[in-house]
């Protein structure tokens, strides 16, 4: 039983999903690629998605509330995220693998909990939110202090991507970045650790070293909690899926994918 969400129902909103298909049919699971604060749909659509159907996987990339061109819903929270999460991949055609970065990440491990995923991946995950706002104050105090009083979180480019990228297309990156929850950034700092999953699919946590916005500490402390260790990507920033060497972190997710086999 969820007495909150027969209480207070989370309200719906329009949902963007973005897909790409396999040439052939492929009896591999969906894929749904969640993405974190301020990003949308697109952040995967320009690369992972495309690479993973090339790999013969039905891939998907949705867009929380309040980001892409997903609908605004006042007041929107950690709940709502995760509600939104369950309801795209209970919609996919079948049981799908989960792929969360940042704070997607978190809204994928809090719907696991109702979800029984195949798997799930949590990419640069942001589920522990005072080691995360330490490294954000770290690299750029100016823009995560009024955050912290619900204004606007403002990253910079050396925040979120290696130095291999090329800086033009890092700036146009950051340009596409919007969206703001105040509710969501205070929860981020107090909220409960994600029970566990539904099913208890197979967790795989990734991430890199050099992330300036997720210290290795809280990765290692995130993978240990599901049974594991992270997968590291030295050199590369926050954004996986955006930074210069991008198809190395899908690549390795994909192929331990194909390693559950029973697909």
């Amino acid at each position: 039983m969820r007495p909150l969400d027969w209480a207070y129902p989370t309200r719906p909103v329009r949902r963007e999903v973005l897909s790409a298909h396999p040439d052939v049919a492929s009896d591999r699971p969906p894929v749904l690629f969640v993405p974190g604060y301020g990003h949308g749909a697109w952040a995967f659509a320009e690369h992972w998605l495309e690479h993973a159907a090339g790999r013969g996987y039905p891939a998907y990339a949705m867009s929380l509330r309040g980001h892409g061109q997903s609908g605004h819903a006042p007041r929107t929270t950690l709940r709502a995220y995760a509600h939104d999460v369950a309801q795209v991949a209970a919609a996919l055609p079948r049981q799908a693998v989960l792929v969360g970065h940042g704070v997607g990440g978190l809204a994928v491990a809090r719907a696991l909990t109702r979800y029984p995923a195949r798997a799930a991946v949590l990419a640069a995950p942001v589920l522990r939110g005072w080691a995360s706002l330490g490294a954000a104050l770290l690299n750029h105090p100016a823009g995560t202090l009024p955050a912290i009083f619900g204004g606007r979180l403002r990253l910079r480019r050396r925040q979120l991507f290696g130095r291999d990228l090329d800086q033009g297309r890092a700036r146009d990156y950051a340009a596409k970045m919007r969206g703001r929850a105040p509710l969501v950034q205070w929860q981020l700092l107090a909220h409960r650790a994600p029970a566990r999953p539904a099913g208890a699919p197979p967790v795989l946590v990734i991430g890199s070293p050099d992330d300036r916005i997720v210290p290795r500490g809280a990765l290692v402390k995130v993978a240990r909690a599901y049974g594991g260790e992270p997968l590291l990507f030295p050199g590369m920033g926050h954004d996986l899926m955006l930074d210069a060497r991008w198809s190395e972190p899908l690549d390795a997710i994909l192929d331990w994918l194909d390693k559950l086999g029973a697909f």
